[in-house]
């Protein structure tokens, strides 16, 4: 991949992006290859899979969606990429991956889990840095509009999955746990800052519940731009059109968090449209006016991926049109 020949004064452009799952990490991917400047923010509120296991066993914060960010954005060598993804089959390690118990293993060696997350980007030669939005034991408490409360990220989606209840508000356990001073002083710095592409309640919206987080992207001069996601996502967000993703974010944070919406123009193909279908997910629906009636600026571009069977976003595609979006709108750029 050739990335866009824009020059920026000074350094590369300072970039943050926030958010969890594989939404970051695919995006992550394709950011890499025009700046090195860039820091993750990534949620630590995960409580299911190998993740949820090694989080209740060792006391520590869920590894898996750090390591999938940190993997991302490695300068690693194919041998290394498949053994940090292996996953092991048999025994009681199945269903863990190396990677997650080789940052459980520098978890334990460390003073904190950011610390033992700067030596597992140390020794992957990461481009960039990957933080986690704060070291706090935290946990996600979802409020329904049935009158249900469900705590635990792997349980929210599963409640959701089988009620006709929506989702009205999530809270963070401890309320407003302090987001880490690095990630804070990142989004000071940043150029720009991106939130998404990801689950709505369950990997961006926690990040933005952390004190100090809200207020500082609020205060930056970065453009800030929001990913909305390819398809709608069962268990969380069924028969939400684009606005309602924003005004969800703009709920639980401030009206004024970002002033662009990046979205997806391709049409889905049809096989993968009936996939989906069947799981009650659907493209998720470009209501224009709502947008701009909040006061965002819809921004639509092709950078969907139906290769493998699943709709997601493309990582070169969508590094692309972000860095055009930074060209076209920063002020302080200076371009040749």
């Amino acid at each position: 991949m050739s990335a866009i020949n824009y020059h920026y004064a000074g350094a590369e452009p300072a970039i943050v992006a926030i958010g969890g799952g594989t939404g970051l990490s695919t995006m992550l991917r394709g950011l890499k290859h025009y700046t090195r400047n860039i820091t993750a923010i990534v949620t630590v509120a995960d409580d299911g899979g190998g993740s949820g296991v090694l989080r209740d066993e060792l006391h520590m914060p869920p590894p898996g969606d750090i390591r999938n960010c940190i993997q991302a954005l490695a300068d690693t060598e194919p041998a290394m990429e498949a053994l940090l993804g292996y996953r092991f089959t048999d025994g009681r390690l199945k269903g863990q991956s190396f990677g997650n118990l080789f940052l459980a293993a520098l978890n334990g060696m460390s003073k904190s889990f950011d610390e033992a997350v700067q030596k597992m980007s140390e020794v992957l030669a990461v481009k960039g840095r990957v933080l986690p939005v704060t070291n706090e034991n935290i946990h996600l408490m979802a409020e329904f509009d049935d009158g249900c409360e469900i705590l635990g990220e792997s349980k929210i989606a599963m409640y959701k999955k089988y009620s006709k209840a929506r989702i009205r508000r999530v809270r963070l356990l401890p309320e407003k746990p302090p987001a880490l001073s690095a990630s804070i002083e990142a989004i000071k710095r940043a150029e720009m800052i991106i939130i998404g592409p990801g689950s709505l309640y369950t990997s961006l919206i926690p990040n933005l519940l952390t004190g100090g987080s809200v207020q500082a992207i609020v205060n930056s001069n970065a453009l800030r731009v929001y990913v909305l996601n390819v398809m709608t996502q069962d268990g969380e967000t069924e028969g939400y059109t684009a606005s309602d993703h924003i005004k969800a974010l703009f709920a639980h944070s401030n009206a004024k968090l970002f002033d662009y919406c990046l979205a997806n123009n391709l049409p889905v193909p049809g096989d993968i449209l009936e996939r989906y279908r069947q799981e009650d997910a659907e493209p998720t629906v470009l209501d224009k006016n709502e947008i701009k009636r909040l006061g965002v600026e819809l921004v639509c571009a092709p950078v969907a991926d139906w290769r493998g069977g699943f709709a997601r976003h493309d990582p070169d595609a969508l590094a692309r049109e972000l860095i055009r979006l930074f060209h076209e709108k920063s002020p302080t750029r200076v371009y040749s």
